[in-house]
């Protein structure tokens, strides 16, 4: 297993750097609060992952689509888990929306408070994720000389 504290260093990493590429390359949301448009950018990448030419790439998506992330959320004022699929344009923006998942669920304490929840899961998810965010800024141009400079 990898150490979990180096991978989720580089989640943190890769995600800021997607997330910023997105917006310099136009991915956002228009003028006022600086936010990524994940879901236009899905589209712009719906055939990386409709159509992976990597073995890494496959694997990471049958993991994501077979084994998604949950949500964290209260009910009845108890942390608990939903694994109510999230409402997506695209499957490109389903996997992209899954990914951010595991992001949210890393940085808001949902896997790691001291110590990790169910580690091999969590270094699955948090590889498999990196796998896709490569994949998609690497097949848009403009999101990867973003991502690069």
């Amino acid at each position: 297993m990898e150490n979990l504290d180096d991978l989720a260093n580089k989640m943190f990493r890769v995600f800021a750097r997607c997330e910023y590429a997105l917006k310099a390359a136009g991915y956002h949301r228009g003028d006022g609060k600086a936010e990524p448009n994940w879901t236009a950018f899905a589209a712009v990448v719906e055939n990386v992952l409709a159509d992976p030419d990597r073995e890494d790439l496959k694997e990471a998506i049958a993991y994501i689509l077979n084994q998604p992330p949950k949500k964290q959320v209260i009910r009845n004022g108890m942390l608990e888990w939903s694994d109510e699929p999230p409402q997506a344009a695209s499957q490109a923006d389903l996997i992209l929306l899954y990914v951010r998942r595991v992001r949210n669920n890393l940085f808001h304490g949902g896997k790691f408070n001291g110590r990790w929840f169910e580690p091999e899961r969590s270094e699955q998810l948090l590889r498999h994720s990196l796998v896709i965010l490569d994949a998609c800024a690497t097949g848009c141009s403009d999101v990867r000389y973003a991502y690069d400079h």
